[in-house]
Order: structure tokens, then C-alpha cells, then sequence
């Protein structure tokens, strides 16, 4: 194993937070508040990986797949200590709970242990979102863009150990590339949803801060109560629904769209994507109605915002959805499970996965009334190779049993099962709230240190999409490292 290449790839993207922290420090300034011990720790940080880097300088890096799924891993540990350090410095939380909030940031989870949100300093608020944001298409995805000094074969190692999704495509002839249009499209994404928010009634600080987000599909508000803040302003609802619905659409087609190239957006993917949308927030609206007897535009305000918000995994909410009825909690259930497209800053099982197991599921019960018959499974008129139908039930298994393992650590400690299986549904998943205990209205504050360490570790593994993690788990992988 090579420490220097791992040393030198987190030392790089170490400097390259530290240079993004001072945004921190400047909303500090703006605000007046007690930014010289932020921006001593920044400085700190600086000094520390740039002393590595400068050590390293001379060292070429040749990066293989094995140290690729190292440094993805290490980096998380690395950004979670980074995050945190600013929380511990400006709150009054443990370090344990720091390192939660900056996990949950980081990893567009958007839990979070804070219940006074609007009394926290401007600068901790613009750093939750940041933290989103930078997580949403992939701390790595932006390294391999900067690091031109990779080698082809490590950056495109190195972008498979941490983009989503079940294969990997590329739109320009380097991955280099390809990442830094991508995160151009999110740029873009981000600026014109603060613009339409500010248009529509928030103020420049707040617009900013939610677009970070909502573009991530990250949750975390500047508000106690959420979006809810807003609920009287269908503008902004509205706007929130349409722009997490695009974050998690893959970001491929977005970059396809600016070719003029419309294909990515009809493929099946998108196609089931958008058709459970519509179908889950017209069934909850109509049990919003029957239950509160509010106007359909009102009910559809919430429930389409609603089922945007648990589909694309941000976990934003206007109002507690746990209490409508037991139908409203099954139907945004339903949702919590489905996912966003691959590709996409969206958390959860995906969409396309979903596609591709029932479409396996039919093609082995028609192989079983016709056990001669070759039957194959397509998706957008392309036959699925068996390497992928594999990955992708193994994914599934992976997930399945680290939310279970969530769920009964989490009904081992004395909570009911609903905080239970949403609460692990909705860390896993990288959703956010779930329901009862940990539902919108409520918070992860309440847990012991040790639950929210293990509940970081729960966020990485969902974030990472379980194979990252648990290959490290396997004899074969540190054989002949």
C-alpha cells in the first residue's frame, strides 16, 4: 500500500476545503460576529495539510483502485473532523454531535441535533449549507476535477469509488472534464433556484443557504420549523418541489440538455421517476384533503413539496407529516424507499435499481412457465449484463441488512419500532427525518454520543452506497495491497 499517494490525495483536497472554509470566515465578517477563531482554525487546517502536501510534492501519484476506495473512505473521516471543529468551536454540543451534524452535512443526510436552528450565528448556518452543498455531487467528484496531476486511469478509479448510480458514463473524453461540467450544471442549478427564492419573498442570506440545500438535496433549513417558515408562500414551496425534483434527476442529463441533447430525460429511469412522483403526491393530497379538509391547492402544496422532498432524499418539510393518518405516513413511506435517479445528489435505493429488480423478478417468473426460453433483461432497449443484475440485488442485500442492523441497535436502546425502522430508513438512505421520535418536527439531539457516532458511520455507508464501506470488510481486499 502507497501512504503517500492516500497522504498527498487528502492533503490536496484538505488545502481545497480550507481555501472554500474562508466563505465561512467572510460571512462572519458580513454579520459581525466572532470570526478570528474560525479563521485561526482555518488557518490551522491550511498549515497542517499543506505541510503534507509540501512533503509530498515531489511524489507522483499513481493512484489504484484499492487506495482509490482507501482515500474515499479516510476523506470521510477527514471531512467529518474538518466540519465539525466549527460547530464544537461556536455551539454548545460534544464533539460526537459536531461530527454528526457535519456527517449528516457533508453526506446530504440532513439530520441534525439542533433545535434553537435560528439562534445559531450566521456563519455555523452558511456552514451546515455549505457543507451540503460541497457533498451533494461529491467532495471526490470535485477533487478529480481539480487534480490534474492523477493519472487517467487513477481519476477514473477514483470517480467509480464515489459517484452513485449503477454504471458509469462520461461525456467528455477525460473525467476530468466531465466533472467540472457537471459541477458547472450544479452551479447553475444552485444560482437560478437562490435567484427564484429571493424573487418569491426570502431574504438574499436564507435564499442562498436553501438553494445549497435543495440543489444538494441536503435538508437543512436557517429555519426552526423548516420550509414550513414559508408554507404561506406557495411561490417558494413550489420552487423548492421543482428544483429538488431536478436534483434528483441524473446530472448527466442536465449536461446532455446544455448539448441540446434531450435523451437523457427519456430514459426509464426518469420516466418511472417521475410517474411515482405524480402518482404518491396526488394519492397523499388526497388524503390531505380528507383529512384536513384544506383546499386541493393547498394540500397539493404540501403533499407534492412532500413527496419531492422523501423521493429526492433531502428531508425537507412544511408541515409534520407524521400526524395526517396512518395512509399519509404508509404513502410518504413508499416514497422514503424509492430514491432518486443514479447519477443524481439524491440519497436512497434509486430508482433505476428498482427498475432493473422487478424487471428480474418478471423475467425469472416467465423463465419459470418457460424454462427454455433465453429471456434477458433490457432496460432502454439495452440488455442488462449479469454483472450488473448481480451488483444490483447485491446493493439491495447490503442495504436492506445495514438498515436492519440500524433498526434493532436503534430498538435495543428502548425507542419504539416506528422511530426504529424510519430512523434507519432515513440514515441509511440519507433522507433526513423519518417518523414518531425522529420524525420533521423532531430532532437526532436526544441520542447518547455513542448513537450518533454510530449513526455517522450509518450516513457513510448509505452515502458511499454500502460497497465502498463494507469491501473493506473483505480478506481479499488488503491481500497483496
Amino acid at each position: 500500500m502507497n501512504y503517500k499517494n492516500i497522504a498527498k490525495i487528502l492533503s490536496i483536497i484538505g488545502v481545497t476545503l480550507s481555501f472554500i472554509f474562508l466563505t465561512d470566515v467572510f460571512v462572519g465578517i458580513v454579520y459581525h460576529e466572532a470570526y478570528k477563531t474560525f479563521l485561526f482554525y482555518d488557518i490551522l487546517f491550511l498549515f497542517i495539510n499543506l505541510s503534507v502536501w509540501f512533503f509530498l510534492k515531489n511524489h507522483e501519484i499513481n493512484l489504484k483502485i484499492k487506495e482509490s476506495i482507501l482515500v474515499v473512505n479516510l476523506l470521510w473521516i477527514l471531512l467529518g473532523v474538518a466540519g465539525a471543529v466549527p460547530l464544537l468551536v461556536y455551539t454548545d454540543v460534544s464533539f460526537a454531535s459536531a461530527f454528526f451534524e457535519a456527517i449528516s452535512g457533508f453526506t446530504t443526510t440532513g439530520a441534525t441535533v439542533y433545535s434553537k436552528i435560528e439562534s445559531l450565528p450566521h456563519m455555523v448556518l452558511f456552514h451546515r449549507s455549505l457543507m451540503h452543498w460541497l457533498g451533494g455531487l461529491g467532495v471526490i467528484v470535485l477533487g478529480v476535477g481539480l487534480l490534474s496531476m492523477i493519472n487517467p486511469t487513477g481519476s477514473l478509479s477514483l470517480f467509480k469509488a464515489e459517484s452513485t448510480g449503477v454504471q458509469l458514463e462520461k461525456m467528455t473524453p477525460k473525467i476530468k472534464d466531465t466533472a467540472l461540467s457537471l459541477w458547472m450544471v450544479y452551479f447553475v442549478l444552485t444560482f437560478f433556484d437562490m435567484l427564484l427564492l429571493k424573487f418569491f419573498g426570502m431574504g438574499w442570506f436564507d435564499a442562498l443557504n436553501h438553494a445549497f440545500s435543495t440543489i444538494s438535496t441536503g435538508g437543512f433549513s436557517t429555519k426552526n420549523s423548516s420550509m414550513g417558515y414559508y408554507s404561506e408562500h406557495a411561490g417558494i414551496i413550489w420552487t423548492t418541489t421543482v428544483f429538488m425534483m431536478l436534483s434528483g434527476i441524473n446530472f448527466l442529463a442536465h449536461l446532455k440538455l446544455y448539448h441540446k441533447d434531450f435523451s437523457g430525460y427519456k430514459s426509464e429511469e426518469v420516466r418511472w421517476y417521475l410517474l411515482i412522483f405524480l402518482l404518491l403526491s396526488l394519492a397523499l393530497t388526497s388524503v390531505h384533503i380528507d383529512i384536513s379538509g384544506d383546499s386541493f391547492a393547498d394540500a397539493a402544496k404540501h403533499s407534492f413539496f412532500t413527496i419531492a422532498s422523501v423521493m429526492t432524499t433531502t428531508g425537507f418539510a412544511t408541515i409534520d407529516y407524521g400526524s395526517w393518518s396512518h395512509l399519509a405516513i404508509a404513502i410518504v413511506f413508499v416514497g422514503l424507499l424509492m430514491g432518486g435517479n443514479a447519477g443524481s445528489t439524491a440519497g436512497g435505493i434509486k430508482i433505476i435499481r428498482h427498475v432493473i429488480i422487478f424487471k428480474t423478478l418478471a423475467s425469472e417468473l416467465k423463465r419459470i412457465v418457460h424454462p427454455n426460453t433465453i429471456i434477458s433483461v433490457f432496460v432502454d432497449g439495452v440488455k442488462q449484463k449479469e454483472r450488473i443484475l448481480s451488483s444490483t440485488f447485491g446493493f439491495f442485500m447490503l442495504f436492506m441488512i445495514t438498515v436492519a442492523v440500524v433498526t434493532v441497535y436503534i430498538y435495543a436502546r428502548g425507542f419504539d419500532a416506528m422511530s426504529a425502522i424510519s430512523g434507519a430508513f432515513a440514515l441509511v438512505g440519507n433522507v433526513g427525518p423519518g417518523f414518531s421520535l425522529v420524525g420533521p418536527a423532531d430532532n437526532f439531539g436526544f441520542f447518547s454520543d455513542f448513537d450518533k457516532l454510530f449513526f455517522s458511520l450509518a450516513m457513510i455507508i448509505g452515502r458511499l452506497e454500502c460497497y465502498t464501506v463494507f469491501v473493506l470488510l473483505s480478506s481479499s481486499f488488503w491481500k497483496k495491497f
